[in-house]
């Protein structure tokens, strides 16, 4: 039977694999994690913030690019890292983008009382990519508002425009604590998982849907974006999901350091390097994705030494 999670023993999650895989992540150095690329998986380092943000706010610009009447094209983006936002908006107006084939899905939203809060809500994801990017973009240059996709917990509409024709170019995101994508965790240890995870082909047939947080999610959440004050973080939230991930011609996930930990980001790559997929790390999963990059601040990626403070 599988170990049980030294921080959450009722939740499977990344401390519950085989100590090997561990030791062997914790010893790589930056200069291993570069070579650790192969065909399907790319590791790029990035040597400045200002080169890593505006690399990643690129990303937007030439997928809209290719947008067109007959063959629309999009971005599925996260909030985390927000950095790059403002910047795909002064690119948009500079470059004068006309935006009307374009498309944006949102990754995932909070929800509280069964349903996503309201755009008004101080931790809203929505709220945030509008004020930081789409309502910089001139008016001139806007993409429809018909073309903003965000989660919902009637999920008919995203569902569908996942569905409708439209490419999602890249899909973008960063690496939490608990090594998802979007919200996309660990499962609870009960049920049929209650002695091993789900396989990876399982977790692989879930969609967008509203998941349960784990713990590390949770504590993460507070220390990033509200001070610590865990109490006022929802349990639940909305989550772009595998089959979706799956349907992104590619995946760029972008780890400047503050969200994982030096040895979280090793994890994650040593594993999708060596297709080692298991769902107790999700990010893993993408082990099975044609097309991923891996995007570091070179100055981000610390050590797994001891040093006291």
């Amino acid at each position: 039977m599988r170990s049980f999670s030294k921080v959450a023993p009722d939740w499977w999650d990344y401390t519950t694999l085989d100590r090997a895989i561990l030791d062997d992540a914790a010893q790589l150095t930056a200069d291993e994690l570069l070579h650790l690329s192969r065909p399907g998986f790319t590791v790029k380092f990035y040597d400045t913030l200002e080169d890593f943000y505006l690399a990643e706010a690129l990303e937007y610009i030439t997928a809209w690019r290719q947008a067109t009447a007959s063959a629309p094209a999009g971005v599925c983006g996260p909030i985390g890292p927000t950095e790059q936002l403002p910047l795909v908006a002064r690119l948009v107006n500079d470059l004068e983008l006309d935006l009307r084939h374009a498309h944006f899905w949102a990754m995932d939203e909070w929800v509280m009382d069964g349903k996503q809060v309201p755009v008004t809500h101080s931790l809203s994801f929505e709220k945030a990519d509008r004020e930081l990017c789409f309502n910089r973009i001139r008016s001139e240059f806007r993409m429809p508002e018909a073309n903003l996709h965000f989660p919902k917990t009637d999920l008919t509409n995203y569902l569908k425009s996942w569905n409708s024709g439209v490419r999602c170019v890249v899909m973008q995101g960063g690496q939490g604590d608990v090594k998802h994508w979007a919200f996309n965790d660990p499962v609870r240890r009960e049920g049929p998982y209650k002695d091993k995870p789900p396989t990876p082909q399982e977790y692989r047939k879930l969609c967008t849907r509203i998941v349960n947080l784990h713990p590390i999610t949770l504590i993460q959440n507070a220390r990033t974006s509200g001070g610590g004050v865990v109490q006022n973080v929802p349990s639940q939230a909305l989550t772009v999901g595998p089959q979706e991930t799956w349907k992104a011609e590619k995946v760029s996930i972008w780890q400047a350091g503050n969200h994982d930990s030096p040895f979280g980001m090793r994890l994650t790559t040593l594993m999708i390097s060596k297709k080692i997929p298991d769902s107790a790390v999700p990010m893993s999963l993408l082990a099975d994705h044609p097309n991923v990059q891996f995007n570091f601040f070179r100055g981000g990626i610390g050590t797994c030494e001891a040093e006291m403070h």
